[in-house]
């Protein structure tokens, strides 16, 4: 038995898990990394914690586990090719720690990955790491949003132009 201090759960609200995020491609960043031993005890993973950085789905956190060492050769070569994408994504070539991998934006691909038992809620999980300046053909993009309008754009200009060097029309 544990004892605690008296707690009235109904002057709390109770925690709800978000939704997924939609499938797409997303800039994110790094926030939080760690190496810790598989529960398997097969090797050692690494959990990486990024965050969206704009869009409407802005500062919602997605998940992802690399398994950076692991006794079977093919689950390392895996992970090692999924931690080189971070890497050259983030322009980190030569990786000492995980925090340089920390605040440095580039694009995720993230899909929703469901459950087949029923036993669990749907996932986001990260199915890709890229540079900013790529796009995978074929995958949806946050939206960004929109620029201004060239007539909200043209009276701002004419706004910020002195009445003496304005033409009349």
């Amino acid at each position: 038995m544990a004892f605690l201090q008296p707690f009235d759960a109904s002057k709390v609200a109770p925690q709800e898990r978000p939704a997924p995020i939609p499938a797409g491609v997303y800039n994110a960043r790094i926030i939080e990394s760690e190496v810790k031993p598989l529960g398997s005890g097969n090797g050692e993973g690494i959990k990486l914690t990024w965050e969206v950085i704009d869009g409407p789905c802005a500062n919602r956190k997605v998940f992802q586990r690399i398994n950076y060492r692991h006794i079977n050769p093919q689950a390392e070569q895996i992970g090692q090719g999924q931690l080189s994408a971070v890497c050259h994504a983030v322009g980190v070539l030569q990786l000492q720690d995980t925090q340089q991998l920390h605040a440095k934006p580039c694009r995720i691909r993230v899909k929703i990955r469901k459950d087949a038992s029923g036993q669990y809620d749907d996932q986001n999980e990260v199915s890709g790491v890229e540079s900013i300046g790529t796009v995978q053909p074929g995958m949806p993009t946050v939206p960004t949003p929109p620029a201004p309008a060239p007539a909200a754009a043209a009276a701002s200009a004419a706004a910020a132009t002195p009445p003496w060097q304005r033409r009349s029309a």
